[in-house]
């Protein structure tokens, strides 16, 4: 029998400081990095160059939805029959979705989504969402306050 246990990267020392620095300032340059850590800074660019092509992270630019104008954030549990990986990639498709899991419990897929307005939500769920083939139910959880958010668990040992 194959062994379904995923393949996990194993980072070293130098590699998880290396990916603090970065959660911490992801504009940091890699020659400042390279001092804080004992590195060249071409050593550094390699290792994050590995990091990011081994899938372990990715460098990009956290918005606040609502200082862009999106009123309206909410996560949406959805009910499905048939095959739920079929219709989260479906959901995913749309370009109010940000997040989209494959989950056990009460919901098969949740999905966040980010809106212009409660219509547009509104939209969305009765439209698009419900009208996918083998959407049986959904229950959306809007966002009143974010309180916490926080990317920097991916170098807890």
């Amino acid at each position: 029998m194959a062994d379904r246990t995923p393949r996990v990267p194993q980072l070293d020392d130098i590699s998880r400081a290396i990916v603090e620095h970065l959660q911490a300032d992801g504009r940091r340059s890699y020659a400042d990095i390279g001092k804080a850590v004992g590195l060249s800074e071409t050593a550094v660019r390699n290792r994050v160059q590995r990091l990011v092509d081994a899938g372990v992270m990715q460098i990009v630019a956290v918005t606040d939805p609502l200082q862009l104008g999106f009123a309206r954030q909410a996560m949406v549990g959805i009910r499905t029959s048939g095959d739920s990986t079929r219709i989260a990639e479906e959901v995913s498709a749309l370009p109010e979705v940000t997040y989209v899991v494959l989950t056990a419990g009460s919901f098969d897929v949740l999905a966040e989504v980010v809106c212009a307005s409660d219509d547009e939500l509104i939209d969305l769920l009765n439209r698009r969402i419900r009208a996918i083939d083998g959407v049986v139910a959904t229950e959306s959880f809007v966002y009143l306050r974010l309180v916490k958010q926080l990317y920097d668990w991916g170098t807890q040992s």
